[in-house]
């Protein structure tokens, strides 16, 4: 018996611009037996969630048929013997934990009886041990989906369907949920069926199904995608150490997406100590350097590189003509060199400490990340930094003014992204730009004119006129930042602005970034993707409201390095240190 099989499933769904859709098109697929963690991976959009939604009969395909376990999926005799963790699960918020699990328990069937233990041993294993009075509302997000998770798991059925888990949540968190995932398909025999937006997440999967556009692009084992990209990807350092944020942020610039055919690299992002480029066809080492001299890099070095995923995506998906090019706007940044000095601030909530005693300070024209595992305390000092949350002490200047004492004047000159879009979904696109610009004190035909600038810059002109919410997820997220840019800001604040994006979508986003930069525009930006600290000149790692680091990102790698891992990737280093920081408070 098959596991599961799809053969040429459709779905439509009407459009933003009135037509049909097809969000499932054509898919046709088997799982093989041996396959028992198995990643569905690729941009928003791409139909994902459609496919789980099918695959668990929430929804009614429009072609094709569903075989799971045998059975079609409305099947009542399905029921217990399949699991489905949605994107947003369904907590009880102003229930605790342990009142949520009981509730969870009694709705899936779990007896009174052998519900405790099932309850202890999944709270161990989740790392939730302890928090089991805590109302579930009260939670950090990364908290919550383990919990969700942990409820999904109550009973364990034969094949578990999980939405994007992962959407928004820490490294830390995105370790234990893969761990534990891992755990229980090989001690129970359950399958999970994963969704993601994350490569990096594929890397360890049985099976992946690459998808994009509601088409699938591969079925393959990681292995076997990263074995075709032989020769095709490297790393280029910079001979001179200090040539490496130019060769860096002129690299950013060489690709397809930019250049079109012309251009020296398909991809390419910092990495480690340098630039990790993937070629559209196979090369050599001096050839490739070559090449990237002529195109104005500075003098470098070429090694090859082990393939990722990530790699395995972008060589199926992205476009070889240009199509994301950026012109920045006619920023006028301010005169300050230092646009943000924290001293000592702190903050607490009655008798919690959210932020405890952290002083540091920004550069103009730089770009400083606040990371953290969930609820460590970034988003806290984010929100405290541009004038959101008043301190409970210390102090705040931002470009030179006290923020204390002059908080319209300094909001006048910060642009804000928040993690959940702040649109107002009724208006449309030209609407919102409108508002905002009136907002940041715009008017008339100034007004007009970065309005229809901010359309053209994040090709927003196909939804001009359309609402909102009508909007895909990937142009809400260019209308927040066209928003926030309208007024020109001399800093930009951008909370989680790329969390669930896809691996295109945060590429053009971190050019735009580097363009900004370029202009003296200051960025704070907080992420869950660590490898996108690289991209920052210095950031601070917090944890439990203190900070742990402060430095570049190789003074952090360097941090993190230990005897068994002494070239660690920025996310293990980032786990070493928070391990590290709360194992020497403990003892």
């Amino acid at each position: 018996m098959s596991v599961l099989s799809v053969e040429k499933l459709v779905k439509r769904f009407v459009g933003p611009d009135g037509r049909p859709l097809a969000a499932v098109d054509e898919l046709s697929f088997e799982l093989p037996e041996e396959a028992r963690l198995i990643t569905i991976a690729g941009p928003d959009g791409a139909g994902k969630s459609t496919l789980l939604r099918l695959l668990v009969g929430l929804l009614t395909p429009d072609a094709g048929d569903i075989r799971v376990l045998g059975l079609s999926p409305d099947k009542a005799s399905l029921s217990g013997r399949t699991g489905f963790m949605p994107q947003k699960f369904g907590l009880y918020e102003e229930l605790t934990v342990l009142e949520n699990l009981e509730t969870f328990a009694a709705l899936r069937g779990v007896p009174k009886a052998e519900a405790p233990a099932r309850f202890s041993e999944l709270l161990s294993l989740t790392g939730l041990a302890g928090f089991e009075e805590r109302r579930a509302g009260a939670l950090s997000g990364g908290m919550k989906q383990k919990l969700g998770l942990t409820a999904s798991l109550l009973a364990t059925p034969e094949l578990l369907f999980l939405d994007e888990p992962t959407v928004g949540v820490d490294p830390l968190s995105r370790r234990e949920l893969k761990n534990i995932l891992r755990t229980r398909t090989e001690t129970t025999g359950m399958r999970a069926i994963v969704t993601t937006s994350n490569l990096a997440e594929a890397e360890e999967a049985d099976l992946v199904l690459l998808m994009d556009k509601g088409r699938l692009l591969d079925v393959t084992t990681p292995e076997a995608a990263r074995r075709r990209l032989s020769r095709r990807t490297f790393l280029l350092r910079a001979a001179d150490p200090a040539d490496a944020k130019t060769l860096t942020r002129g690299a950013l610039d060489l690709v397809n997406a930019e250049m079109g055919e012309a251009a020296p690299f398909l991809d390419a992002s910092p990495k480690a100590d340098g630039v990790a480029v993937l070629l559209a066809d196979e090369a050599k080492e001096a050839d490739l350097a070559a090449k990237a001299t002529a195109a104005g890099l500075p003098a470098l070095s070429v090694s090859a590189r082990a393939p990722l995923m990530e790699d395995v995506y972008v060589d199926a998906a992205f476009a070889r003509k240009a199509s994301a090019h950026f012109s920045a706007p006619k920023v006028e940044a301010g005169s300050e060199d230092l646009v943000i000095e924290a001293e000592g601030i702190c903050r607490r909530f009655g008798s919690f400490t959210a932020v405890a005693d952290t002083s540091f300070t920004v550069k103009k024209g730089e770009v400083f990340g606040l990371l953290g595992p969930n609820g460590a305390g970034k988003t806290t000092t984010f929100r405290m930094l541009c004038g959101l949350l008043a301190p409970s002490g210390g102090k705040i200047r931002v470009c030179g003014v006290s923020l204390e004492e002059a908080k319209s004047e300094v909001r006048s000159r910060i642009g804000y992204v928040a993690q959940k879009f702040s649109l107002y979904e009724k208006l449309t696109v030209r609407q919102n730009l409108d508002y905002f610009g009136r907002s940041y004190g715009l008017l008339g035909q100034r007004l007009r004119e970065r309005v229809t600038e901010a359309i053209e810059l994040f090709r927003l002109t196909p939804y001009a006129n359309e609402r909102t919410d009508r909007l895909p997820l990937g142009a809400k997220r260019e209308l927040a930042f066209a928003a926030a840019l309208l007024h020109h800001p001399d800093i930009l604040f951008l909370d989680e602005a790329t969390s669930g994006a896809d691996v295109e979508a945060r590429r053009t986003f971190w050019r735009r970034i580097v363009a900004l930069s370029r202009l003296g525009v200051t960025t704070i930006v907080t992420t869950h993707y660590m490898e996108e600290a690289h991209y920052c000149d210095r950031f601070l790692i917090q944890d439990r409201g203190r900070v742990l680091i402060l430095g570049t990102p190789d003074e952090v790698r360097r941090a993190g390095a230990t005897p068994d891992n002494p070239e660690p990737t920025m996310e293990e280093a980032f786990i070493e240190i928070v391990e590290r920081s709360r194992e020497e408070a403990a003892s």
